[in-house]
């Protein structure tokens, strides 16, 4: 049974419609009227049976803020899901699975490393990957307008699979 969502980004105006924070946008249009409290280096809140967490120690170092309140609440990986961007997926799709490789994304090797486990669960939210240019200046630039399009398209379809995240699931936009 999952117990906390770990919605993955980097705090900050200049991140904020940027590839890298496709997890944060989704927590602030699954909650837009939130109110977190500053706990465990992250905006925190209870939302009926979950923990909704927003690490602010950006990305790289998420795994400090999800090892704190996995070790005060007393959970297991497997009780955890966190929502990331995803360069291995195209824009548009999305896939949640329980484990899986780390596809060199540093804030699941953060977070990896400080749970001792890759066990948790990932709703991985696919953000393509560029054809050719530096992966971390595509990562870290905002969403084109077209590109915006397609996670507004994306982001109900999501909320489905965050009612029941505990069976693997895949979202398509255009089917």
């Amino acid at each position: 049974m999952i117990r906390m969502l770990v919605f993955l980004g980097n705090p900050g105006k200049d991140y904020t419609a940027t590839r890298h924070n496709a997890g944060f946008m989704l927590c602030d249009y699954l909650y837009p009227d939130a109110s977190y409290q500053m706990k465990f280096h992250s905006q925190f809140m209870k939302a009926g049976n979950v923990y909704v967490m927003k690490p602010m120690t950006f990305m790289n170092l998420s795994g400090t803020a999800v090892s704190e309140a996995a070790s005060f609440y007393h959970m297991a990986p497997e009780e955890i899901l966190v929502i990331h961007d995803d360069l291995e997926l195209p824009l548009g799709k999305a896939r949640l699975q329980k484990g899986g490789g780390l596809q060199g994304h540093n804030g699941l090797r953060s977070i990896k490393e400080r749970l001792g486990s890759s066990d948790f669960h990932r709703l991985r939210i696919g953000i393509g990957r560029p054809e050719h240019g530096d992966v971390r200046l595509y990562v870290t630039a905002p969403f084109r307008k077209d590109e915006m399009i397609a996670m507004d398209q994306l982001f109900p379809k999501l909320r489905a699979i965050l009612d029941s995240p505990d069976k693997p699931a895949e979202v398509d936009i255009n089917g």
